[in-house]
C-alpha cells in the first residue's frame, strides 16, 4: 500500500488527509501542537469563515496573488464540496453578509472537532507534539521524512501543509519554507497580508475603540494612482487602523518600502456631496441656534466629531447659524474625505495570512506536486497564493489540501 506522510492538521493538512484517505493510501497525518486545527479556532474571530457561498470564478477574482494557479483546485473541490462536507459531519451551516460561510452555532471549535473526528473515522494515524526536522529525498525522489525526535519515517510521498508565519502561537513558524528551500524549491519573499495598518496621523489615536460601518475606503499609491476600493467595516485601534475593508485593503500594498500608500475614508458613502450637504443643511436648520461643535451628533460618532471639526477649519465655537455656505462644503468634503497615510503592517504574527511562499512556477497546478522532486505536494497557505478576507483563505486552504491528497 502507498504511503503518504503529510507535515501539518490545519485545514490543508487535514484535508489531504481525508481526500488521500478515500484513495485507500496509507495515511500519517503529523502536527507539532498537541492538538489539531489551533489556528481554525481563531479564524473568523473564534467564528470560522469556513467559504464563500459564491460562484467559482468569484474565488478566483478574490485571490490576490496567482489566483489562475487555483482554477484546478477550486474546480476539484468546490466551495459547495466543502459546505456538504461539514453539513454531512453534522456541522449545520449559514450564509451570512458577503456570501460569508459560517456554522450555525458560531463556534469554531465545532469545525474543528468535526475534522478530527473525520480522520478518526477514517483510521488515518495521528501524531501529535512531534514536528518534521527534515524530509530525504534520493535522486529527486521522496524516500522518507526525519521528526525532531531522530525517528524516520519511510513514505511514498509527502505533503507540506504547515501553514504560513503568521499566529507563531498556533504553530504557523515557517517550517514548511525551510524544508521546501531544502528541497530545492524557491520561496517568495514572505510578508504579512490581512493584516491591521499603522497610520501616520495623529488623530487616529484619538479615535481608539471606535468602530465605523457602512463607510468606504479608496487606497491611492504611488503619483496618486488609484489601486484598491472596499465598502464595509473598520475600526480604529492603539496603533491604527484595522478591521474587514482594512485587512483586505493591506493585501494589494505590496512593498511599503517601494511605495507610499494613502487611504481615503468616506464617512458617509451612501450620501454624494450634493445629498450630504442637505442632510447638513437641516442638522444645522434643527440646531440653529447651538454652537457648531453640537450640531452633528445625528451624523457622526461622537468620538469623530472632534476630528471632522479640526480637520473642517470651522471654529468649534462657532454660532450655526453664522456658518457659511463655504465653511459648509469644507465640513461635506472634509466628511468624505478623511486622508491617512500608511506607515506600516503590523507584525507578521499578528496577519490573519502570510503573502509569499513557494513559487507556484515550481508547483503542478492539476496536482499541486512538486515539478522539483517526485512524491513531493503542497497544500495551503505555504503557497505562495493569499485572498480577500471573506472565507477565500480557507477554501484555498481545503481546496489545494483535497487535490493534493487525492493526486498521489
Amino acid at each position: 500500500m502507498k504511503k503518504v506522510v503529510i507535515i501539518g492538521a490545519g485545514p490543508a493538512g487535514m484535508t489531504a488527509a481525508y481526500s488521500a484517505s478515500q484513495k485507500g493510501l496509507d495515511v500519517i497525518l503529523i502536527e507539532k501542537n498537541e492538538r489539531v486545527g489551533r489556528k481554525l479556532l481563531i479564524t473568523g474571530k473564534g467564528r470560522c469563515n469556513i467559504t464563500n457561498n459564491c460562484e467559482i470564478e468569484e474565488l478566483i477574482a478574490n485571490v490576490n496573488t496567482n489566483s489562475k494557479f487555483l482554477y484546478s483546485a477550486f474546480y476539484t473541490f468546490t466551495n459547495d464540496a466543502v459546505m456538504d462536507m461539514f453539513e454531512s459531519l453534522g456541522v449545520k451551516l449559514k450564509t451570512e453578509r458577503g456570501n460569508r460561510v459560517f456554522p450555525e452555532s458560531d463556534r469554531a471549535i465545532d469545525v474543528v472537532d468535526a475534522m478530527a473526528k473525520l480522520i478518526k473515522r477514517k483510521n488515518i494515524k495521528l501524531i501529535t507534539g512531534k514536528s518534521v526536522k527534515d524530509i530525504k529525498e534520493k535522486n529527486k525522489k521522496i524516500e522518507s521524512v526525519i521528526l525532531d525526535n531522530g525517528k524516520e519515517i519511510k513514505t511514498d510521498a509527502v505533503i507540506i501543509a504547515t501553514g504560513g508565519a503568521s499566529y507563531k502561537r498556533t504553530g504557523s513558524t515557517g517550517d514548511g519554507y525551510k524544508l521546501s528551500e531544502k528541497l530545492g524549491h524557491k520561496i517568495t519573499p514572505i510578508k504579512p497580508s490581512l493584516i491591521g495598518l499603522e497610520i501616520n496621523e495623529e488623530f487616529v489615536y484619538k479615535l481608539k475603540g471606535l468602530s465605523l460601518r457602512n463607510v468606504s475606503i479608496v487606497v491611492y499609491g504611488n503619483k496618486n494612482k488609484k489601486i484598491y476600493d472596499d465598502f464595509g467595516e473598520m475600526e480604529f485601534t492603539d496603533y491604527g487602523i484595522d478591521g474587514p475593508i482594512i485587512k483586505s485593503a493591506s493585501c494589494i500594498m505590496k512593498d511599503l518600502s517601494k511605495e507610499n500608500y494613502k487611504i481615503i475614508l468616506d464617512l458617509k458613502p451612501a450620501l454624494d456631496y450634493e445629498k450630504l450637504d442637505k442632510r447638513i443643511q437641516r442638522d444645522f436648520k434643527k440646531f440653529i441656534n447651538n454652537k457648531f461643535e453640537n450640531s452633528l451628533s445625528e451624523l457622526l460618532p461622537s468620538k469623530m466629531i472632534p476630528v471632522v471639526i479640526e480637520k473642517s477649519g470651522i471654529d468649534r465655537k462657532t454660532p450655526v447659524n453664522s456658518i457659511t455656505k463655504e465653511e459648509r462644503k469644507n465640513l461635506v468634503h472634509t466628511i468624505k474625505n478623511i486622508e491617512m497615510n500608511v506607515k506600516r503592517y503590523r507584525p507578521i504574527e499578528e496577519a490573519i495570512v502570510t503573502s509569499g511562499g513557494v513559487k507556484t512556477s515550481e508547483i503542478n497546478s492539476s496536482t499541486m506536486e512538486s515539478k522539483l522532486v517526485e512524491g513531493l505536494y503542497f497544500a495551503g497557505e505555504v503557497i505562495d497564493v493569499d485572498a480577500y478576507t471573506g472565507g477565500f483563505n480557507l477554501q484555498i486552504a481545503f481546496s489545494t489540501g483535497y487535490l493534493a491528497g487525492m493526486s498521489i
